[in-house]
């Protein structure tokens, strides 16, 4: 008798879920049932979302320049900047390097719940002559290693770090 009633609900647990399996809704459906002038609002601001998120890659490339222009401007060999695009951790002396060598400024800015977003001030600056400094010693950008750069190394600070 136990497991009859076993069975029973076994067999009702599998109807359910493949009934809910079957009511399941693909983002394709909703759009569809949605008007074209919806359709189209919703596309546009999916469009936006993902333009405003990129990789230093998807930058470079959508400003229409190559790794070898990079290199040049950053007087470092074109290796050097893929390694620096493959990077999840940069400095910011690096970071701002590689936005100027395309033409941009670097910003930071701080989200927080409870408030609106903040600039950062100050930080950036302070990078910015330190990076200076060690440019005028090491006689490249930024700090930035030549060609010869070992381990994705670019800059005097990212060598202290890896060294630690």
């Amino acid at each position: 008798m136990v497991d009859s009633i076993r069975y029973i609900v076994e067999l009702k647990q599998k109807t359910v879920e493949r009934e809910r399996i079957a009511m399941a809704t693909t983002l394709n459906d909703k759009m569809k049932k949605l008007n074209a002038a919806r359709r189209k609002r919703v596309e546009a601001r999916a469009a936006e979302l993902i333009a405003e998120e990129m990789s230093l890659r998807d930058l470079r490339k959508a400003r229409r320049l190559t790794q070898e222009r990079i290199a040049e401007v950053l007087n470092v060999g074109q290796d050097g900047v893929s390694r620096l695009e493959k990077r999840s951790d940069l400095l910011i002396s690096t970071l701002r390097s590689y936005v100027e060598a395309m033409g941009g400024n670097l910003s930071l800015i701080a989200e927080f719940p409870d408030r609106a977003p903040v600039i950062l001030a100050g930080l950036a600056t302070l990078d910015a002559e330190a990076s200076s400094s060690s440019r005028k010693q090491s006689g490249h950008p930024a700090g930035l290693a030549g060609k010869s750069s070992r381990r994705g190394i670019h800059s005097k600070k990212d060598a202290d770090h890896h060294a630690t």
